[in-house]
């Protein structure tokens, strides 16, 4: 990106990076770190003016994505059109959720505030508890709720467990504070980073294992770039 003198690059990132408890989450926050580090590169390509305009990196992170590709909306539209029950993991269990169109409006807005190796975070408002909503969807299907209290209702909760790895809440930073933009539902903070020379060190540590398949080195390598990965055996 900074050879072919790329204006901007913005990383799309996940509520799920913030102290991630599983390899998708962890491979998030990698990805975080390594436009961190470009994101320095290109600082001090530009200071020490070998080139004549740093390009940008920043990041955004949000949660889910109402109807987007893995949102929990189509599975329970699914479960409900087949009867039920619906299952949700944990009956306390929240989530951040955005719409498609208010997702990408802020990206792009987010492109136009990034002066280089931020993380910007989108307002998301309160976050929903996945029950209510399962709930609503009940109610916007035209059928009613089957529980203790309605046992002629139509569709019925499943409470399933919480999987390897998931979180009851999400959060959005790590161990920054979050300060306010030009654009109202658009914060920004600067999280901790790895220098490049370590990280990318690492890094060949990283594809090594992963090369020779093997799964328990790489995610010892994994452990040692991301230290706030919750994971309790290896």
């Amino acid at each position: 990106f900074i050879q072919y003198k790329i204006d901007n690059f913005i990383l799309i990132s996940s509520d799920k990076a913030v102290r991630p408890s599983n390899v998708m989450g962890t491979s998030k926050r990698l990805s975080e770190l390594i436009v961190q580090a470009y994101s320095k590169i290109s600082a001090e390509e530009h200071k020490r003016n070998k080139v004549d305009k740093k390009s940008l990196f920043s990041m955004v992170r949000f949660g889910n994505v109402l109807d987007s590709s893995g949102s929990v909306v189509p599975l329970f539209k699914k479960q409900i059109d087949e009867g039920g029950p619906i299952t949700i993991t944990h009956p306390e269990i929240t989530r951040y959720f955005m719409t498609i169109s208010e997702a990408s409006e802020l990206v792009i807005q987010s492109i136009k505030l990034t002066e280089g190796g931020e993380v910007f975070l989108l307002d998301m408002g309160k976050p929903v508890k996945i029950t209510n909503l399962a709930e609503q969807l009940i109610k916007l299907s035209g059928l009613t709720l089957k529980n203790d209290k309605n046992v002629d209702g139509d569709i019925e909760l499943k409470f399933i467990g919480l999987r390897p790895g998931e979180k009851l809440y999400e959060e959005l930073l790590i161990d920054a504070e979050s300060i306010p933009t030009e654009h109202p539902l658009i914060f920004k903070a600067d999280e901790k980073y790895i220098s490049p020379q370590i990280l990318f060190s690492k890094l060949e540590d990283l594809e090594r294992e992963l090369l020779a398949f093997n799964e328990k080195n790489s995610l010892k390598c994994l452990k040692t770039i991301v230290d706030d990965w919750n994971i309790t055996t290896i």
